[in-house]
C-alpha cells in the first residue's frame, strides 16, 4: 500500500504554530499530548468527505532549520482555493516567501514559504489556465 495518511510538522512554539495554521488554514486542534508523552496536537485540516489527510503539531526535538538551508525532509503542499489570499493570510501571520508563486501550465499555481517555526510547506491552486 504506502499511501501517505498523516503528517508530523515538528515546531518549536505550539501556542504558535497552532495559531499559524488554524489562522492561516482554518485547522482545528485536539491534544494528545498524553498519548505521545510530550507536547502534540492532532491538526483536523478539514472535512472528513474531502480528499486529503490530517496530521499533527508536535514538539521539536533537536535545532530547528537554519535560515536558507535547503530542504532535508519532506514538505508538505496544501490545496488553496485563492492563491493570493492565502500568501496574505500567511505572510500577515508571520510566515515567509521561500520561493514565489509560479505556474504550473494549464494545472496550477504553486508557491513555498516558510511557517513560524522556520519549515518549509507549499501552497497549489488548481487552475487550468495557469501559465
Amino acid at each position: 500500500m504506502g499511501r501517505l495518511v498523516h503528517f508530523e510538522i515538528h515546531v518549536s512554539d505550539m501556542e504558535r504554530a497552532k495559531k499559524f495554521y488554524g489562522e492561516v488554514f482554518g485547522w482545528s486542534f485536539q491534544d494528545w499530548s498524553e498519548y505521545a508523552g510530550m507536547p502534540y496536537f492532532g491538526a483536523v485540516t478539514g472535512d472528513e468527505n474531502e480528499l486529503g489527510i490530517n496530521g499533527a503539531l508536535m514538539q521539536r526535538q533537536s535545532a530547528p532549520p537554519e535560515p536558507n538551508q535547503a530542504l532535508n525532509g519532506f514538505a508538505c503542499t496544501m490545496g488553496v482555493e485563492d492563491y493570493d489570499l492565502t500568501e496574505a493570510k500567511i505572510i500577515e501571520h508571520g510566515g515567509k516567501v521561500a520561493m514565489t508563486k509560479y505556474a504550473l501550465p494549464g494545472m496550477a499555481w504553486q508557491g513555498y514559504y516558510i511557517d513560524t517555526e522556520g519549515n518549509i510547506f507549499g501552497i497549489h491552486q488548481p487552475d487550468v489556465n495557469a501559465k
